[in-house]
């Protein structure tokens, strides 16, 4: 049996085991509910108020309760089109290559795409520099994402184990290079946790901040929050109290909800700004986001966002250890979704990050001209041809 399918029958058990006890519940109130009417008995106040919030919290059960994802390559799911790599546990991730080929490489970089992204984004690197340096570089859809398997299990942990299995199921040897783009740098921060040994260098894009870590100044992170959309605000506060609510909650056409997902937030950096009212007219926008959300957007999304913006109960970044490798933070002064003034917090608290701040750039790093070739030959150590 494949992995998949024995995940999707354990939700599917648990499922109709939930629906079983709501049902029983139901049972109960209403034969209740004839008893009293047919003056057989008496119904006290409480055990109405009992009947009213089983009715009551089997409705709500069943209104959060997201839909199952429809897993590429099952019945009534999207179709496998891209190379996939097994996990330990069974699951594929779908990559794609780029820059020379495994063979010949001298370099060898795993890279994790941002929120809303797929394995068809990149640091963008010119090829002639990935062809003068030989840089092999693979992207892959992270757990949920495009073509790769769900993930119900997805944590901080998860994400730095994927990396390191698709390394070992591409032959990439014991030691590789990983890049980070946005919220994807999360994988990053777990990756100088958990697979240290592995890592010859990490280089983060605009790496994504929770507003809650502890080792933020605590109130300067509650000024830049408050700053955000209110929609924005609401959506990071229920992936951190109640992740389990994020479905229903990004749903609800009355409640506010994350203008990043609908594309309605604008940007300080006029290139960020120009390239978002492009992409919402030209259809980019909504078409990346069918892609990366097609086995569902709890799967993609909103499990991102529980990772992210949840809780970090075993670390946060700056509970991290100098690592044996260089790790790089490039970071824009006008980022209008990740606030410098917390990015240069972080990498001061650690020191050893070799953080670089760009002077009039914007979050999304791989628009500016010449910048892929920068962040590529800094983390590989060799002089920028761009």
């Amino acid at each position: 049996m494949a992995a998949g399918e024995g995940k999707r029958e354990t939700r599917t058990a648990s499922a109709v085991a939930m629906h079983a006890c709501f049902g029983v519940l139901r049972l109960i109130c209403v034969a209740c509910a004839i008893d009293w009417l047919s003056g057989a008995g008496s119904t006290p106040a409480a055990l109405v108020a009992l009947m009213a919030a089983a009715l009551a919290a089997g409705w709500f059960a069943n209104a959060v309760r997201p839909p199952p994802p429809t897993p590429c390559g099952t019945p009534g799911g999207p179709p496998v089109t891209a190379p996939r790599a097994r996990m330990r546990d069974g699951r594929y991730l779908a990559y794609a290559e780029s820059g020379v080929s495994r063979d010949r490489a001298r370099f060898k970089v795993v890279y994790s795409h941002g929120f809303s992204g797929g394995r068809m984004d990149s640091p963008r690197a010119s090829q002639e520099l990935l062809e003068e340096l030989g840089v092999y570089m693979v992207a892959f859809d992270r757990a949920g994402y495009g073509e790769s398997d769900p993930d119900p299990r997805r944590s901080l942990r998860s994400a730095a184990l994927d990396v390191e299995d698709l390394a070992d199921a591409l032959g990439l040897g014991d030691k590789f290079y990983l890049i980070c783009s946005s919220l994807g740098s999360h994988a990053g921060w777990a990756a100088i946790r958990y697979i240290p040994h592995r890592l010859a260098g990490v280089a983060m894009m605009a790496p994504v901040i929770n507003y809650r870590w502890r080792g933020l100044p605590r109130g300067l992170a509650r000024q830049l929050y408050r700053k955000q959309p209110v929609g924005d605000q609401w959506s990071l506060r229920v992936a951190y109290y109640a992740p389990w609510l994020l479905h229903w909650w990004m749903s609800q056409p009355w409640l506010p909800t994350s203008t990043v997902i609908d594309g309605s937030g604008t940007f300080p950096n006029a290139l960020d700004e120009k390239n978002r009212v492009m992409a919402l007219s030209n259809g980019m926008f909504h078409q990346r986001a069918r892609l990366a959300t097609q086995q569902g957007i709890q799967e993609s999304f909103y499990r991102d966002m529980a990772v992210m913006f949840g809780r970090w109960p075993e670390f946060e970044p700056t509970d991290l250890e100098e690592p044996p490798f260089p790790v790089h933070v490039f970071q824009g002064d006008e980022d209008g979704v990740v606030p410098v003034q917390l990015q240069r917090h972080i990498c001061r608290r650690l020191g050893w990050v070799k953080y670089h701040e760009l002077p009039s750039v914007g979050h999304f790093m791989s628009a500016v001209p010449g910048l892929g070739d920068r962040i590529v030959s800094t983390l590989l150590a060799a002089p920028a041809s761009a």
